[in-house]
C-alpha cells in the first residue's frame, strides 16, 4: 500500500500546484488589464509593481487555497476513477477508509502550511497590499479616507476623527475628550492630526484646547502644535483593515483592546481571528468531500465531476460570504458565523461519503 500512497500523494501535490499556477497568473493578467492605467498614471517602477503582485498572490491565493485543493482532488481522482484504478484498489480488499488515508495526509500538510501562513505571513502581505491599493489604486482621494471613528481609548479618554488616511498617517476633524467621574474636564480640537514618524510625535493643525478647572474655563489655541498622546496612530486606522494586517499574537492583543474600548466592530475582529482557524479545517473537509464526489465512475466522466465540484465550490463560497455578512450586519455570533459553513459542509461530506461507501 505504500507504493499506492506515494502515487496518490504525488498526484495530489502535482495537480494542486498545476491548478494554483494555472489560475493565479490568470488572476494577475485580469488585474493588470484593469489597473494598467493607474500604473501609468503614477509612473510606477517595475520593482514596485512586482512587489504588489507578490503580495497579490499571497492575498488571494491564501483564501482560494481550499477551492484549489477541492478542484485539484476532483480532477485527478476523477481520472483515477475513469481509468478504473479506484475500482481495482477497492477490489483488492483495501477499505475505503484506508484508501482515504493519503488524501487526508496531503490535506493535513496543506492545512498546516495554510495555518502558519495565515497567522504570521499573510497579515504582513495584507498590510503592504492594502497600502498599495490605498496609495495608488483608489479611484479618488475620498476613497482613500476611512470615514468617522469614535473610540474610547481608555477608561476616561475618548477620541473622534471624521476620516483617516492610512497612507499619510493623518486624520481629519480630530477631537480628544478627557472625562473625570463622567464630567468633561478637557477637550482638544484640531483640523487634522498627523503622526510624525521621525520625531515620534503628533502634529496638530489649527489646535484648540478647552480645559475646565473648577468653575474656570481655560482656552488655548495654536496654528501648529506638536504633542504626544496615550494612543497609537493605528488606533485611528480603519479597524477592519488593521485586523487583517496583524499576526496571531498582535490580533489577540488588538481584540482585547477593542473589547475594553467597547468597539462596535468587535465582532468583525473576532470573525477575522476565527476565519484563520476555520480555513485549514475547510481544506480537510473539502479534500474528503472531493474524494467522495469523484471516486465513483460516472457516465459524464471528468466533466460531470468537475461541474459538480464547481457547483459545490460556489455553494461553499456563498455560505461563507453569507454568514460573514450576517456577522457584520446583524447580531450573529462571530464564532458561529465562522464555523457554521464548515459544519454544514462536514454534514454534506459525511452524507455523500456514506452513500459512496455503500
Amino acid at each position: 500500500m505504500k507504493v499506492l500512497d506515494k502515487y496518490i500523494i504525488k498526484k495530489f501535490f502535482s495537480t494542486f500546484f498545476v491548478m494554483f499556477l494555472l489560475f493565479i497568473p490568470i488572476g494577475i493578467l485580469v488585474d493588470i488589464s484593469e489597473k494598467i492605467d493607474k500604473f501609468k498614471e503614477h509612473d510606477l517602477s517595475y520593482s514596485l509593481i512586482m512587489d504588489y503582485y507578490l503580495d497579490f498572490i499571497w492575498y488571494y491565493g491564501y483564501f482560494l487555497i481550499p477551492i484549489f485543493v477541492f478542484l485539484s482532488v476532483i480532477w485527478f481522482t476523477s481520472k483515477l476513477s475513469n481509468n478504473s484504478e479506484i475500482v481495482a484498489i477497492l477490489s483488492s480488499g483495501i477499505s475505503y477508509n484506508r484508501y482515504l488515508k493519503p488524501f487526508i495526509i496531503c490535506g493535513i500538510v496543506i492545512a498546516l502550511l495554510t495555518f502558519i501562513s495565515g497567522m504570521f505571513i499573510v497579515p504582513k502581505k495584507n498590510k503592504s497590499f492594502n497600502e498599495f491599493q490605498f496609495k495608488y489604486l483608489s479611484k479618488n482621494k475620498k476613497d482613500r479616507n476611512i470615514n468617522k471613528l469614535y473610540k474610547q481609548i481608555n477608561e476616561n479618554d475618548f477620541v473622534y476623527v471624521s476620516s483617516y488616511n492610512p497612507t499619510r498617517n493623518q486624520a481629519y476633524n480630530f477631537s480628544y475628550e478627557v472625562f473625570e467621574k463622567n464630567k468633561l474636564k478637557e477637550k482638544i480640537f484640531s483640523h487634522n492630526i498627523r503622526w510624525v514618524e521621525e520625531d515620534s510625535l503628533y502634529r496638530l493643525t489649527d489646535y484648540f484646547k478647552r480645559k475646565y478647572v473648577g468653575n474656570e474655563e481655560i482656552i488655548e489655541t495654536k496654528k501648529i502644535f506638536d504633542t504626544i498622546f496615550n494612543f497609537s496612530i493605528n488606533d485611528l486606522s480603519p479597524v477592519t483593515y488593521q485586523a487583517k494586517t496583524l499576526n496571531l499574537f498582535e490580533l489577540n492583543k488588538f481584540i482585547k483592546i477593542e473589547k475594553a474600548s467597547g468597539s462596535p466592530l468587535l465582532s468583525r475582529h473576532v470573525l477575522e481571528r476565527n476565519k484563520r482557524y476555520t480555513l485549514p479545517v475547510t481544506i480537510l473537509i473539502l479534500t474528503i468531500l472531493a474524494v467522495a464526489v469523484a471516486s465513483n465512475k460516472k457516465r459524464g466522466g471528468i466533466g460531470l465531476n468537475l461541474a459538480l465540484g464547481i457547483i459545490l465550490a460556489f455553494v461553499f463560497i456563498f455560505f461563507d460570504k453569507l454568514f460573514s455578512v450576517l456577522v457584520s450586519q446583524s447580531d450573529l455570533n462571530p464564532i458561529a458565523g465562522a464555523w457554521i459553513p464548515n459544519f454544514v459542509f462536514l454534514f454534506i461530506t459525511f452524507y455523500i461519503l456514506e452513500i459512496v461507501k455503500k
